[in-house]
């Protein structure tokens, strides 16, 4: 509980430090401005010239080129749709993206600094998962589309433990572009884990200045277990019964404030509040909690926080 007590402090005490950084004055970069062409007198003609007709020069198209983004994320704890994958710990979070005419690919990856036992043993350092993503968008109006799949590596949770069965999905995005910004995503497990996930997320950015903007977030899920035996409803006790889970699972909070260091540099410290949306979502998020051996004294409400660094190109 204290340690938990020390993440939540450093937690508010890191967003105080970083709100009163719009105070502080950033030098601009001037722009260079392109001086106007000098303009040329007519000159009357006093009988037609015959000349070839001046084309304008065609400008070649735009070159299509291949953008990204490089992402490190340090965090007090590493939660996964309501789900407490480390204790205790902070993770490392690494990520590539890259993008090509509506096209995505991505690699995420964990690394558990100190993986969390219920006996206090002393496990090592253990990178415990890798995911890739492959994505396309197209938008139509305010409306943009995006179909894909994520494919989990996961690995065992410290050196010489067992490592979990892969996991497969196929996924599609709606997002309008309007006010808020809602996305409604709809995930479909289709190799061990069967199950749909439904998830509505909203957000909304103030912009401070050029460097520093305030960025609110907010999301609930909706699971739909197919499959009693991976995914099935828990009891007051968070003892498993013999029916599927099907309701609200997890909502997300999230506060973060995106800082622009360059154009293509930035910093982004973060702060996320996990919470159950029901409570068969309560019972079950405690049953797969990591905390001791007794499911009904571990935690379904998360706070952890930390910061992300990121570079585009």
């Amino acid at each position: 509980m204290k340690i938990y007590m020390n993440k939540i402090i450093t937690a508010v005490l890191l967003l105080l430090i970083i709100v009163v950084l719009p105070t502080i004055s950033w030098a601009e970069v001037e722009e260079q401005k392109t001086a106007a062409p000098e303009q040329t007198p007519a000159v009357k003609q006093t009988a037609p010239v015959t000349t070839p007709e001046q084309k304008p020069a065609e400008q070649p198209p735009e070159e299509d080129k291949v953008t990204g983004e490089i992402d490190l994320s340090v965090l007090s704890a590493y939660i996964w749709r309501g789900y407490e994958q480390t204790r205790d710990s902070v993770v490392i979070q690494p990520a590539v993206t890259a993008s090509y005419k509506g096209f995505s690919v991505n690699v995420w990856g964990n690394f558990d600094t100190r993986p969390y036992s219920a006996a206090d043993a002393k496990y090592a350092a253990n990178y415990t998962e890798t995911d890739y993503t492959i994505s396309y968008s197209k938008k139509f109006g305010i409306l943009q589309v995006t179909p894909g799949y994520i494919y989990y590596g996961l690995g065992a949770p410290y050196a010489g433990g067992t490592a979990p069965l892969d996991s497969q999905e196929l996924f599609l995005t709606l997002g309008l572009d309007t006010i808020l910004q809602p996305t409604l995503t709809a995930y479909k497990e289709i190799d061990h884990y069967h199950q749909w996930y439904f998830l509505l997320g909203v957000s909304h950015t103030i912009e401070f200045n050029k460097v520093i903007s305030l960025k609110l977030a907010a999301s609930a899920s909706y699971l739909l277990s197919t499959d009693e035996t991976t995914y099935a409803k828990y009891d007051s006790n968070s003892l498993a019964t013999t029916d599927k889970f099907n309701n609200f699972h997890d909502g997300t909070a999230t506060v973060s404030l995106p800082i622009s260091i360059t154009k293509s540099l930035a910093i982004t410290p973060t702060a996320s509040f996990v919470f159950p949306l029901s409570d068969d979502a309560k019972y079950e998020m405690k049953a797969h909690g990591l905390q001791g051996v007794n499911p009904s004294d571990r935690d379904s409400t998360y706070l952890y926080g930390g910061v992300t660094l990121s570079y585009t190109f």
